[in-house]
């Protein structure tokens, strides 16, 4: 049984289903910052010194360890040539 198996699986229980849908914007927004930096060839210390913040930052947003402030995630996408948007659907 691969990883996508036993993810099939485990969401079709609903408080597992409820608790991935709980995370998955903050899933969202770390995978498309590193997907991001690693197209530009960024390494995490390059893109903090861009930002004047430090590595272990960088490290944090992208491993989920940190709840980034909006000024932040506007810091990250300006350097990495983005635009910020937020919306509500």
């Amino acid at each position: 049984m691969n990883h996508e198996d036993v993810k099939k699986q485990l969401l079709h229980l609903p408080e597992v289903q409820h608790e991935y849908n709980a995370l998955k914007v903050q899933y969202d927004i770390k995978r498309e910052i590193i997907k991001l930096r690693i197209e530009q060839g960024l390494s995490q210390k390059e893109l903090a010194n861009k930002i004047n913040s430090k590595q272990s930052a960088i490290s944090r947003l992208e491993s989920g360890d940190y709840n980034p402030s909006l000024e932040f995630l506007n810091k990250v996408a300006t350097a990495l040539g983005k635009e910020l948007h937020i919306s509500f659907l």
